[in-house]
């Protein structure tokens, strides 16, 4: 979890640091290629992390060949979360360019939104395969998704 975490955060910094670039183009035209161009390739990135952290998380937990279809199912909903995150993010880069604050504060809401939605479908699928491991499975697996570990802070403090 803690890798996931790690990816959507960079998913944020990347959309953030795409969606404040400056436009250096001399056509919109330019523009719009130029960013359809760097949201393709955040996208793949984004993809490519997922990938190797499905082949780690994988790894780490022992899949045996009696959980590969549970697992894949876990697989299959953390693509379809990054790609709906990708969505979200995508979006809120496409119309940074025009947004007002309260247009950038919905589409980061919308962001948030698809990371909440996502980490409920993951907990979902992932409670089968959790159900069916042993108990050294369950040890990673509690390891692999802890919080306690984890090196944010508290946003604000009084």
């Amino acid at each position: 979890m803690k890798v996931i975490f790690a990816v959507l955060v960079s998913a944020f910094v990347v959309g953030g640091a795409v969606a404040q670039t400056p436009d250096h183009s001399a056509s919109p035209r330019a523009s719009a290629d130029t960013s359809a161009s760097a949201m393709a390739e955040a996208d793949a990135k984004r993809d490519a992390a997922v990938e190797k952290h499905i082949k780690e998380l994988h790894v780490t937990l022992k899949i045996t060949s009696a959980e590969e279809s549970e697992w894949n199912e876990v697989a299959a909903t953390m693509r379809e979360n990054a790609k709906d995150l990708d969505k979200a993010i995508d979006k809120r880069i496409a119309h940074a360019a025009g947004a007002t604050a309260v247009d950038d504060l919905k589409a980061y809401a919308e962001i948030a939104q698809a990371h909440a939605t996502g980490v409920k479908k993951l907990a979902s699928s992932f409670s089968g395969l959790y159900s069916k491991m042993t108990a050294d499975q369950k040890k990673a697996a509690d390891e692999a998704f802890s919080h306690r570990n984890h090196e944010g802070g508290k946003v604000a403090s009084n």
